[in-house]
């Protein structure tokens, strides 16, 4: 059995993306993030497990107090770098979804998913 840890559809606003004026204008950005953890998790004791409000504090950290990043792909590595420091994350699955990015017409969702295993 594997018991996950998630935040779900979390939206932010943050200066991401190729073009420069994507850099200098906030956009929203939905980022949801599974942890598998390394054990079950069998006393009730929140430092046996992963609080999913540091999910949050990562994605705060990494995606909208960072600097401006061209690629969703460097966010994801950046949220892997940080939520994997906690010992008890077995594997992450992200997926950050850009409804503002600039398509050359209307229509689409721009989204990138990163999967995580701990070695």
């Amino acid at each position: 059995m594997v018991t996950r840890v998630g935040l779900e559809s979390y939206e932010v606003l943050a200066c991401h993306g190729v073009f420069d004026f994507e850099r200098e204008k906030q956009q929203p950005f939905i980022i949801s993030i599974w942890a598998s953890l390394t054990e079950d998790v069998k006393e009730d004791d929140i430092e046996l497990t992963l609080n999913y409000a540091e999910l949050q504090s990562a994605v705060d950290t990494e995606v909208v107090n960072s600097e401006p990043v061209k690629l969703m792909e460097t966010l994801c590595y950046k949220l892997v770098s940080n939520i994997s420091q906690n010992d008890v994350v077995a594997a992450l699955s992200i997926r950050i979804e850009k409804p503002d990015a600039p398509f050359p017409h209307p229509g689409g969702l721009a989204v990138v998913e990163h999967e995580w295993t701990r070695d």
